[in-house]
């Protein structure tokens, strides 16, 4: 991961707003439905990768002790200007070192953004590892990953790169990132393997937002009635194996065994 060109990038991107169109609230909205579904009252959580603090105030907001961890020096000062006295831990760090947090400390990490950026399996490792260490024993982790279909589909086919693109693939159409790439892309077989690597145990795989990356557009100017019909669609359908590869993000549930 080139820490630099990530910050550079963050620094131009509007993180704070992503989440509140229509189409972004298919993918917070269902992180929410199911780490709700798994927290017990008292549960410390650890949002790595934390942006401007969606996540991190909604729990704080719901009772739960939330301490934040993001990279980025602008998202971090967006999210301070947000909290008024809500009284959540942030520090500035890399998914990949979390040493300032001892070993057993919070029974839910969060890993939604440091997936997308770390390329090398090794990096990869490095922060499953590092959440597995902070995480208490049958704690749980939620991880979000950016998929190689969403990709190929939209912007070598969709957006017409493809043929500019085609250098960066592999013959079966798998993506392959440099060490200066920004984004990377996965398969459920790299998800599996990064897994048994870390010995952690899948309770759930989720398509977090099935095809609303297809449809943001038509999404976006839907009535909040039919909205709410899109969103029971998506909730029905997002643990069916068939549209996991094709989502753009993926959620994994983890245990620490």
């Amino acid at each position: 991961m080139n820490e630099k060109e990530l910050i550079n990038y963050y620094n131009k991107f509007k993180e704070d707003k992503r989440l509140d169109t229509k189409h972004g609230q298919v993918e917070f909205l269902t992180a929410i439905k199911y780490i709700k579904k798994y927290l017990k009252k008292g549960d410390k959580i650890l949002d790595v990768g934390a942006g401007t603090g969606k996540y991190s105030i909604y729990f704080y907001e719901q009772g739960y002790d939330v301490t934040s961890v993001e990279l980025v020096k602008q998202n971090i000062n967006t999210f301070k200007s947000k909290l008024n006295n809500l009284n959540i831990p942030i520090y500035q760090g890399n998914a990949t070192n979390l040493k300032i947090f001892k070993e057993n400390t919070f029974d839910i990490v969060l890993l939604f953004g440091p997936m997308y950026h770390l390329i090398s399996f090794e990096e990869k490792v490095r922060a499953l590892n590092e959440a597995k260490r902070v995480v208490k024993k049958d704690g749980l982790i939620f991880i979000s990953y950016c998929m190689n279909e969403y990709a190929i589909i939209t912007h070598g086919f969709k957006e017409n790169y493809i043929k500019e693109t085609i250098n960066s693939l592999d013959n079966n159409f798998n993506i392959i990132s440099k060490d200066n790439d920004l984004y990377s892309f996965v398969r459920l077989k790299d998800i599996n393997k990064l897994n048994k690597e870390c010995k952690l145990k899948r309770i759930k795989i989720i398509s977090q937002d099935g095809p609303t990356e297809y449809l943001k557009k038509e999404i976006n100017k839907m009535d909040n009635k039919t909205f709410d019909i899109f969103l029971n669609y998506h909730f029905k359908t997002c643990e069916s194996k068939y549209l996991l590869e094709a989502s753009r993000h993926t959620l994994d549930i983890l245990k620490k065994v």
